[in-house]
């Protein structure tokens, strides 16, 4: 079984769906190197551009009664070659204010549901912490553990 990781910052939107209570998020994220260094004055971490293609997300979120839950589905693409992962909410995710009144943050465990191309029988998790702005604007970090047969 072969394991892969990876580690992206997506940015975007999020934009009202069709229904009430639904958003749809539509980020890209650039191929990267990450780079975290633990020194005298804390922790510094960094993504720094690397050669490679882009990876594509879309997503369905349907926010819970509760208003800081919701539930949410959907696709990420890795490059122009059809190789994407299908994945879905892991109990609930959480999105509640920051000290900043115009920035909300989030957090979301998703399990792979399989995919294509070279995920066609993945298996797996993927952590995603987000913010997302009062005009939609979304910046998302993905950690993602990948099993592949």
């Amino acid at each position: 079984m072969k394991h892969i990781i990876y580690c992206m910052q997506f940015k975007g939107t999020g934009t009202p769906g069709g229904e009430s209570g639904v958003l749809k998020a539509t980020t890209s994220a650039t191929s990267c190197d990450v780079r975290t260094v633990v020194g005298a004055n804390g922790v510094e971490g960094q993504f720094h551009p690397a050669e490679g293609g882009m990876a594509y997300f879309e997503s369905e979120v349907r926010m819970l009664p509760s208003q800081d839950s919701f539930l949410e589905n959907g696709t990420i693409t890795f490059g122009e070659s059809g190789h994407g992962l299908k994945f879905s909410t892991v109990g609930h995710g959480h999105l509640g204010p920051t000290p900043d009144p115009k920035l909300m943050a989030g957090v979301v465990n998703w399990k792979i549901e399989g995919g294509e191309g070279q995920f066609a029988e993945a298996s797996g998790f993927i952590t995603s912490n987000f913010t997302l702005t009062t005009d939609g604007q979304v910046t998302d970090y993905h950690f993602g553990h990948i099993f592949l047969k």
